[in-house]
Order: structure tokens, then sequence, then C-alpha cells
């Protein structure tokens, strides 16, 4: 029995599970189990001894047919969740709050525009979606113990609805909020919030985002390239995989639950990671309506164009009921109507192309070198992100975001714009040579942590001159800032040195806000021993954290509750932030946060002088996809800090009615991957493959993730074998 489970086995929480009575059960045929069953055979997952699966098929759609499979045996729960969320029928089984939600899917896209975008596809593409039903169904059907909460069939356009990678890709930067206050309040919410970007997470809230680095054969050991893979997304919300076929795949990385493709990953020849790229790819249009004849129309120039309206009708649950809920919805040319500003509809555009997106998404997997993965990139359909990318003949690139509508450079898209005024609107997609790229740069390193581009390889960056504005509005953050600094000195790297680096555990914000304390201190000199012994931790602190750090401790709160009561002008970022509290806010009011910080952790903790370990725990009690925390149960000391301090390896922690912190995003799937005659890799999963407490995989890289202790890849085919524990056919289990 595992560490937690021999702890906390009397507190898992069992799940009743409710099924729509709208949802019937789909009967299955005894000629779709035969071919389910012979394209089974055609497929040999391997899982190794940390339940990686590495799934064999003969074509790319037997390799699909098991790789889903192989997702459902390891979380089937987040396979549907993701479903459920993604084809609008979350509210189903969650109940009203989430009615809203789903009407956000169902604005862009309709279950019958679904099913027409896939009838569209090319034939390999829908041999590839059938193949991901068929996986699941079968899982489903050799599984009668598993009972999902609502979808007991999954449908090939169902990828349609999920296809760019992310886990929640562009449309979660559609509120739901507004889009409530619209087709239920008929209110404006004002405007707190633009669509015209991924939204930046708020000041308190853990960086989204990830690191990517790329290091050519001058900083390495080897003199092969190198790659950073590290997205910072919520726990146990991707796997860690490997597909192979005799058709050329053979790609190894993390999956989101549910898709068909290696999302960040590499094969033999490249590697690609996506970092969230925060470039301005979504437009809010304030439209004129007009009502004419008890018709809708909106303006445009000279004309009065007809508003388009449907009916959507959303089930939503509600205690033991399954009730129903029907909605008019409105269209522009621009997009779908989300919400009122003022007495002006709004239209939200962003990127809607589901075969193109799941196209590039999927062969960018076999791509072999730079001029192939170039070539894909034309396509523009993997909006939400940068692209960090290295191979195998010592190229390194980054593509800073990949889809950007040519705009009227002389307006602000940062707001809302005119929709009547055609100068507002898109014309067409910039070339992928005009977007922003660094291709090979003479330092021979890239780096991307969700910060400007302009700063992405030093000196040789790219100039925010030569681009339009929009293309990339996000300032520089504290983790760019200690990249750049690491890579500048980077040199003789080995796989180990590259997770060296990449878990610095300097913290450069830290560097800016403390100093400002302590000058306030010595400037103040107030008489209170308490208040000068943690001075002197401060002042003697070498902004790195560790478990052991009672000055992490310290600065981790005094920087939140800063963030929360300190004065400081309105539209300041976090950096301009730290250097307002640092040098110009008011010296008493900066040692009442501090002193304030320090009851906090005496009243929490027993002493003021805490070390960070006691603090900031890792633990999963169970596989809820929201899970419960408890300070009673066990946990481990983890050493890592926030992204907003700068900390490379994020660990974005906080309190669920407890005392202490608890990590539930940062630093989750981690690789580092070197090129060469053959690839290389190591990895870390936050946790374990499995989302089964019963599974000796739930946890079994719990500890290994506290201790930064990576495990090597097994890539090549006699390598699987060597530390194979399970050789299998879908449906068919055989244990070694």
């Amino acid at each position: 029995m595992t560490y937690f489970l021999r702890q906390s086995i009397q507190v898992l929480l069992f799940v009743t599970v409710l099924v729509s009575c709208s949802q019937k059960a789909q009967v299955t045929s005894a000629s779709e189990v035969t071919k389910w069953e012979e394209q089974a055979a055609r497929v040999t997952i391997i899982r190794d001894d940390f339940g990686v699966p590495h799934v064999y098929g003969k074509t790319d759609a037997d390799a699909v047919f098991g790789l889903l499979y192989a997702q459902c045996e390891d979380d089937f729960n987040r396979v549907e969740q993701n479903y459920l969320w993604a084809t609008g029928r979350l509210a189903e089984v969650e109940g009203e709050e989430m009615l809203y939600s789903d009407l956000r899917a169902r604005l862009y896209m309709s279950k019958e525009e679904a099913i027409q975008k896939y009838e569209q596809s090319p034939e390999w593409l829908k041999q590839l979606c059938q193949a991901f039903a068929d996986g699941i169904n079968y899982y489903l059907h050799t599984h009668p113990e598993v009972k999902p909460r609502l979808l007991t069939r999954f449908e090939p356009w169902m990828p349609m609805y999920f296809s760019e990678g992310s886990i929640g890709g562009d449309i979660e930067s559609v509120s739901t909020k507004r889009i409530k206050a619209f087709y239920e309040d008929n209110k404006s919410l004002g405007l707190n919030k633009y669509g015209h970007s991924l939204v930046q997470p708020g000041l308190l809230e853990e960086p989204k985002g990830s690191n990517g680095f790329a290091i050519s054969g001058k900083h390495t050991a080897s003199g092969n390239a190198m790659l950073l893979i590290n997205p910072h997304t919520s726990f146990f919300f991707r796997g860690e995989v490997h597909a192979v076929s005799e058709e050329g795949l053979n790609a190894y990385g993390a999956v989101t639950w549910g898709q068909f493709f290696i999302y960040q990953g590499f094969n033999e020849k490249t590697g690609w990671m996506h970092t969230s790229a925060y470039a301005d790819v979504i437009d809010e249009f304030e439209e004129t309506i007009v009502k004419k004849d008890g018709k809708l129309y909106y303006k445009y120039g000279e004309e009065l164009r007809p508003v388009t309206t449907s009916e959507v009708t959303l089930s939503y649950k509600d205690g033991e009921e399954v009730k129903q809920k029907t909605f008019t919805t409105y269209r522009t040319h621009h997009g779908p109507i989300t919400h009122k500003n003022g007495d002006k509809w709004v239209a939200t555009a962003l990127m809607w192309k589901p075969v193109e997106a799941l196209i590039q998404s999927y062969t960018r997997t076999k791509k072999s070198n730079l001029k192939e993965f170039n070539e894909m990139m034309k396509m523009r359909t993997n909006s939400s992100n940068g692209t960090v990318y290295a191979d195998a003949e010592g190229n390194i690139a980054y593509y800073h975001g990949n889809f950007f509508p040519v705009r009227d450079n002389s307006l602000d898209y940062s707001k809302p714009v005119d929709g009547s005024n055609p100068k507002t609107d898109w014309n067409g997609l910039h070339p992928l040579e005009e977007t922003i790229r660094i291709i090979n740069p003479a330092n021979g390193w890239i780096q991307n942590c969700n910060s400007t581009p302009f700063t992405g390889a030093g000196e040789y960056s790219p100039k925010p001159e030569d681009y339009p504005k929009y293309m990339a509005p996000s300032p520089e953050n504290f983790r760019g800032v200690h990249a750049i600094r690491l890579l500048k000195k980077a040199d003789n790297l080995t796989l180990d040195k590259l997770i060296e680096l990449a878990y610095d555990p300097y913290l450069p914000g830290f560097e800016v806000l403390i100093p400002g304390l302590v000058k306030a201190y010595d400037k103040e000199k107030p008489n209170d021993p308490k208040l000068k012994a943690a001075i002197e931790v401060m002042r003697n602190w070498n902004y790195a954290v560790s478990k052991e750090s009672v000055a992490m401790s310290l600065a981790h709160f005094y920087a939140t509750n800063s963030l929360r009561n300190g004065t400081a002008p309105q539209g300041l970022n976090l950096m301009e932030r730290f250097d307002y509290y640092a040098n110009n806010s008011p010296e008493k009011e900066r040692l009442e946060i501090f002193s304030k910080t320090i009851s906090q952790l005496e009243s929490d903790f027993g002493q003021w002088n805490t070390p960070w370990g006691e603090i900031n725990r890792y633990q999963r009690i169970n596989g809820d996809i929201k899970q419960p925390f408890n300070d009673a149960l066990p946990s481990l000391p983890v050493g890592m800090a926030s992204g907003n301090w700068g900390a490379l390896a994020s660990y974005g922690a906080n309190t669920y009615n407890t005392k202490k912190l608890y990590g539930t995003s940062g630093n989750s799937f981690v690789a580092v991957v070197e090129f060469g005659d053959r690839v290389k890799a190591k990895t870390l999963l936050a946790g374990g493959q499995s989302g089964d407490p019963n599974s000796p995989h739930f946890d079994d890289q719990a500890q290994r993730y506290a201790d930064v202790k990576f495990k090597d890849v097994a890539y090549y085919r006699e390598d699987v074998e060597k530390r194979a524990k399970a050789t299998y056919h879908p449906g068919k289990q055989v244990t070694k």
C-alpha cells in the first residue's frame, strides 16, 4: 500500500454517480465489438515501471485507439470531464451553476456543426477521430464496472470541440459571468475584463503558463541541442504517454486527458514546448443594434445587417431532476454576442478552426526537422501558445503565437472596438513570416516564461518596433528575468545540469521587495525585539527558496499581504508593484504589513520562525478532480515557490480551509530532452501517472517530485521492454 493510502485510506471519498435520465445507455452491436477487438489485436500497450503507457500500433489510427484506451485506464474521470466541459454538458452533472460554461461552448459551435466539421475532414483525420471514439468506447465495453457520470458513448466529432491542445484554450477567456448577465439577467457587468487575449491571472493568482528553454549545442557538453519542457498547469490534468506506429509516429510527452496527440513533447528528431503567449488574438466588437419591423439588425458601415439568431436548449441537474432551459442566441459576422457594454451588444471574435487545429496539433508530432516544422506552423491555428523548439540537427527556435489576424495598427484592440466601423474588421491572417519568431540566435539559447518575446534571446531578441503592437502586449516578469540571468551563464550543460538550472532556487522578486522592507526598519528603528529578529533573518537571506528557510516563509506571506493590503497606484503590474512597495510606499505601511505577517505565522503555526517546508506541502488524498485537503493527514514538504516571485520551478499553493499551503498547479509534467544520434530524456510528474488511489502509480512520483528526482525516459523499444511491467492488448491485460 502506498504512502498516502496507508495513512489516509479511511478518508477516501467515494463518489455517488448520477447519470442523467436524458442520457440513455447505448446499445453496442456485435459487429462493432468485433471491429474493436480486431483493432485491439493490432495494438500493444507496454506499461513501464512508472506506469507510463508505451502504445504500439500498426497504423496511426491503431496507436490512437490504444492511446485513448490507456488514458481511460489511467483516469477515465478526467477524460470524461474534459469532454463534458468542451461539448457544453457540464451542467447535466454539476448543476445549474455550470449552465453558462455550457452556453459558452454552444455559442461557438453546435453539435450539428461539429458533426459537419468531422464529415468534412480529410479521410486520415476522420480515421483518427473514429479511433479516438472507438478506443474510449472499447474501454467502457470491457470495463462495465466503470460508470460514466454522463457520457456512456463517445463520438468521433467530439474532438472538434477540443482541438487546439490547451486545457482550456482561448474560449476560457470569454467570461461566463458576462454571458450570464446578458443571456439571463439582461444587464451589463461593465468593462472589468477585455477579451483581447488569454486573460492574465490576477495579482494574487498563481501564473498560468509555462517555461520553455531551447539551448544549442554551443552550450551543451555533448554539442547537441536541448529542450526544457516545463508546463505550469493544474496538477493531474496531463498524463505522460508514448505513441508509436508503423506510419512514422513515435511521439513521447504530455497529453491533455482525452486528446489523441502529444501536446508537449518530442520525437526522435524534434521537440516542442508550448507556453502561454498572452498575445492579442481575441477581440471584442461593440455592435450597434437596431430593431426594425420586429427584427434585429446591426450597423456595419452604411448597411443594416440582420443579426443571426438561434435557439439553444441546455439541460442541467437540479437535485435528482434534470431540467432544461432554452436561450435565444445572437451572432454577427464578428462572432457570437457574449455580453453588453452599456447599451452596446458585444461580439467576441476568436480563432475557431477545429479541423485545421487538429491537423496542426497532430502533424506537429511527426515532423523531422526545422523546415518541416516551419511548414506545419504556416497553418497558423495554434492561437493561444508560444512554441519553443529544438531538433537533432542542432536548430533552436521560438514562435510567439501562431494566429494573428491583420488589424488596423492605429486602433487599440486591447479594448473593445466599434463593430459598425468596417476599419475594425479582421483582414485575414499575418503570414508566418510576419509573426514574431526567433531562429538560431547567435547567443545559442532561447527562453519564454510567458513574458515578452523581446528578451527571449537576450541581445539577439526581436525588436518591438518591427511588429504591430497587438502581437506582444505582455510585459517582462520575474521568471523571465531569472531565466535570462541563468542562461547567460549556462555552459557545458548535461540533462542533469539543465534540471538544476530549471530548479534554481533564487527568487528575483524578493531581491526587489525585501531590501525596501529592511530599509524601512533601519529608518524607523521600532523598539520591537521580535520584529528586529525577523528583520535580521530577512537582511541575511540569499533570496533562495528551500524547505528549511524561515525567510521564505516570511517573504511569501509578506509579499502576499502586500499585494492584498498595500496601497499602490492603479494599473501597475506585479513587477511594478514590487518596485513601488520597496521604494515608494510609506515605510510605516511596510513595517505594519510585516508585523501582521509575523503575527499571522505565530497564529497559524505556533511560531513566526517556521521553516517553509512545514507550511508548503504536497498532498493527494484521493482521485477527485477537485480534491480536498486536510492538515491532519499526511503530506510532503516542498521546497519550491510561486512563479509570481520568479521561481522557475513554479509551485502554486494555497489554503483550503487549512492553515498549511497545498499545491494544485505549477510544475506538473516536466521534461528535459537532448537530441543527437539518439534522443535522451528525463521526466517527472506531480504525483503519478494514475488517478486511481488503488494504483501503485497514484503517488509513486510524489516523493521524487518533492526531491526533484527525475526518472529516465524509455523511448526506444528495447529500453521499453527492459522496464516493462505489463504487456497487453487493449481488453486483454497480461502482466509480465
